[in-house]
């Protein structure tokens, strides 16, 4: 016998990476934020934050000690420039790191950009119970990213496995 699993909405918060966006031309940020509502999702908290280190572990930190934050998805910050640093800033604060995340990013933005995707340094883990994914800060990269892996996995229907239904057991010890 098969149950039904129910839509659960998850709180999200979205974190733009940028020395130069503001909240009037920020695409990549709004996107994020239009699917993950048009998903079902409520979004939490969004902040445009500049590329630095400190500031946005600091965003990060915040967000991952508040209970009621499931998931932290950043755009911005992963390519291999002097001032791209997500991936420094965020990855000192990863419990686990999701390895076929930014595998699979990639091989699915072959698709689309070809060898540019090795230029992408986006990760994914789990940080005090709260996933973290961390996106280049292109818009295409932002719905790659969002359609063809995020969203069902934070969809507690996708079978076999999800991961919504690991969040009660994320902070076992």
């Amino acid at each position: 016998m098969t149950t039904e699993r129910s839509f659960i909405p998850l709180n999200i918060a979205v974190l733009v990476v940028s020395d130069s966006r503001t909240e009037a031309d920020d695409v990549s940020g709004n996107t994020l934020v239009e699917r993950l509502q048009s998903a079902g999702h409520q979004l939490a908290i969004k902040a445009i934050v500049p590329d630095d280190i400190y500031q946005i572990r600091a965003t990060v930190s915040a967000w991952i000690a508040d209970a009621d934050i499931q998931v932290v998805i950043s755009t911005g910050g992963t390519g291999v420039t002097g001032r791209d640093g997500t991936p420094e800033a965020v990855s000192p604060l990863l419990d686990k790191v999701l390895d076929g995340f930014g595998e699979v990013f990639r091989m699915l933005s072959y698709q689309d950009i070809k060898t540019s995707t090795i230029q992408s340094r986006a990760i994914a883990g789990v940080a005090n119970g709260t996933y973290l994914f961390c996106l280049p800060g292109s818009s295409g990269a932002c719905r790659t990213a969002w359609d063809q892996l995020i969203k069902d996995q934070l969809d507690h229907r996708t079978r076999p496995c999800n991961l919504v239904q690991l969040m009660p057991r994320l902070l076992e010890k």
